[in-house]
């Protein structure tokens, strides 16, 4: 049995800090998808069975929870972005709150949550930044931390909401909302015209078992295991993310929608970016649902027969199928006109997955521009050179349009305003999202989530982390939780998730076994006791009322110590000097049984 959740006193918890999230179909029947709603053009520089079974779907909300029923919305949820262009209190926002952790602990050892941001790049920028695990490497600018949020007691504030209070707030919808008016949204090049993403998913309608979306506009959910450290639920927040591909991929060559075709070119795109990019094309296997080689004449299993089913990719193709059949297959490369869209939502400890009804941010990627390898190399060295001299990130676009990374994504955010509708993001909140995606070494083509997508067709479905094993990165043969623990000396970069300390860890920040072993899977392992999950509400709504996001979104309830507040002239993070710079993180997962070369016979760890 796993160990249960702790149900701590409220005086523990009021110590805790903890992390929020970072940072990322169907056809429907046989008739055409609508059409995606995408973000205007902007210059860019640049199973059958599977490791886990899927659960029953899981829709955000029940048909009958309360829909947004606060004040009436005669806010423009446009305004703020509009009114704050240009604006940025923080010079160096892209860089997150964790990137000023204290490394030495308060018994003296060194700890290092660093690994799992900062490490060997896959395909195709190689972009391996280890060595930021050794250093603050900040501009001048950054070595003051203005995620000034860390540093407020806000105690009392939190005790003042009660938890009928917070769950009601959690079981509204704020994103129906939003996406009625935005849809409403027209021109008006007097005050700046909206050219970036209107949401088009109908979260409330959800999605079926395998995942595509109810209202045939094209998405589709999958089941992934959140990035380690500040993506699990115990810090904060659930994440659900879907994607969806450009028309051609869901069309045969005669351009007729097809779902069949679709399904094999997402298994094409999953095993291209979810493997081990350690296997050569013609050696990766990789498991799917069920597809269908017919509609595609293409032999995927490599059997020498057309079949009406197959549950496996033996080698990747050079190609994409039916209405995309001329478009090349580039491995770990999004082909342009990718989407992803990702709703962060508060903890509803009452709730399957504990997936609340509000969302705290909506958040949204288009694969503007698919770059050569050439082209991405080149716009990769410029900014390593820029960051080298000291200067600060220059990023195209806006909060009207999207922002640019410099590399072929433009991204698009909202967020709560202060009575919990959904706003866009400003400027410079938006680079919370930049920061991460465009900033750093592990990612994949600038993304997290689908290149650690559960296998196949257990990974078609909305999210859910039950049943989910604890998969090592590639690369490792132990579970990814415990090495994270082992290495970080906790469940956050802050240190401050005491619940998962007294869970996983044993005096002197040693791994308990055994406790470890009993988790059955994910879930046991990085969901929050009720208490918890109730604490962390309250302390982010904190942040909604005051909308000090500029100074950090955490939701934090008492001041944090292990951060430093600036950094004068202390450059080292002291792991280098200890050894304990690590080389061996990835983003993509060792799942059980897929074939994997990156594993030496007796490799630690």
């Amino acid at each position: 049995m796993a160990r249960s959740s702790l149900s701590l006193g409220l005086p523990v918890l009021l110590s805790a800090v903890a992390l929020a999230g970072l940072g990322p179909s169907a056809c429907g029947g046989s008739g055409s998808a609508p059409a995606p709603t995408r973000v205007d053009s902007i210059d860019d520089d640049g199973a059958t069975k599977g490791p886990a079974t899927a659960p029953p779907s899981v829709k955000p909300r029940a048909p009958d929870a309360p829909a947004y029923d606060g004040p009436p919305l005669d806010d423009d949820p446009l305004r703020r972005a509009r009114e704050t262009i240009g604006q940025r209190a923080n010079p160096d926002a892209p860089v997150p709150p964790a990137c000023y952790t204290r490394t030495r602990t308060e018994s003296g050892a060194l700890a290092n949550p660093c690994w799992v941001c900062h490490g060997s790049s896959s395909l195709p920028d190689r972009r391996h930044d280890r060595q930021r695990q050794a250093s603050y490497a900040f501009s001048d600018a950054g070595k003051v931390n203005r995620w000034t949020n860390l540093f407020e007691d806000r105690r009392a504030a939190v005790e003042a909401i009660d938890d009928a209070t917070v769950l009601a707030w959690v079981r509204e919808d704020n994103y129906t909302p939003l996406r009625e008016f935005m849809a409403a949204v027209k021109d008006d090049p007097r005050r700046g015209s909206y050219r970036g993403y209107r949401p088009d998913l109908d979260f409330v309608a959800g999605f079926d078992e395998r995942g595509w979306a109810v209202d045939g506009s094209g998405w589709r959910a999958f089941r992934f295991k959140p990035f380690p450290g500040s993506s699990w639920p115990t810090h904060g927040s659930t994440h659900d993310v879907a994607v969806r591909l450009p028309e051609r991929y869901r069309q045969t060559e005669a351009g007729e929608a097809s779902q069949a075709v679709y399904a094999i070119n997402l298994a094409i795109l999953e095993a291209s970016m979810a493997s081990d990019p350690g296997l050569a094309d013609e050696a990766l296997r990789w498991p799917t649902e069920p597809l269908d080689e017919t509609v595609a004449g293409v032999d995927l299993d490599g059997d020498g027969f057309l079949e009406k089913t197959i549950t496996e990719l033996a080698g990747l193709p050079e190609r994409y199928v039916g209405g995309a059949h001329r478009h090349r297959v580039r491995r770990g490369i999004y082909p342009e006109g990718t989407e992803f869209i990702q709703s962060i939502r508060y903890l509803d400890p009452d709730a399957p997955g504990m997936v609340a009804a509000r969302m705290k941010e909506l958040r949204y990627s288009y694969k503007k521009r698919e770059l050569s390898d050439s082209r991405i190399l080149a716009a990769r060295s410029q900014r390593t050179e820029g960051t080298a001299e000291g200067t600060l990130p220059a990023y195209g676009g806006g909060p009207l349009n999207g922002v640019s990374t410099g590399l072929g994504w433009v991204l698009q955010a909202f967020i709560e305003d202060d009575q919990g509708r959904l706003r866009v993001q400003t400027e410079e909140e938006h680079f919370a999202c930049v920061g991460c995606h465009a900033g750093l070494g592990v990612p994949a083509d600038q993304s997290f989530s689908l290149p650690r997508k559960l296998p196949g067709a257990a990974g078609w479905a909305y999210q859910s982390l039950a049943g989910m094993p604890d998969a090592p990165q590639v690369g490792m043969r132990r579970g990814e939780v415990a090495v994270y623990l082992e290495r970080a000396l906790a469940g956050d970069a802050l240190r401050g998730d005491r619940e998962m300390i007294a869970r996983w860890l044993v005096d002197g920040g040693a791994l308990d076994e055994a406790a470890l072993a009993d988790a059955e899977d994910l879930a046991a392992l990085v969901m929050p006791s009720r208490a918890r999950a109730l604490l962390l509400d309250k302390a982010y709504l904190v942040l909604v009322r005051e909308q000090s996001f500029t100074r950090g979104r955490d939701p934090v309830i008492d001041p944090v110590e292990t951060v430093h507040r600036r950094l004068d002239g202390e450059a080292s993070t002291g792991l280098s000097e200890a050894e304990r710079v690590y080389t061996d993180g990835r983003l993509q997962l060792a799942w059980p049984g897929l074939p994997s070369p990156s594993t030496p016979l007796g490799a630690p760890p």
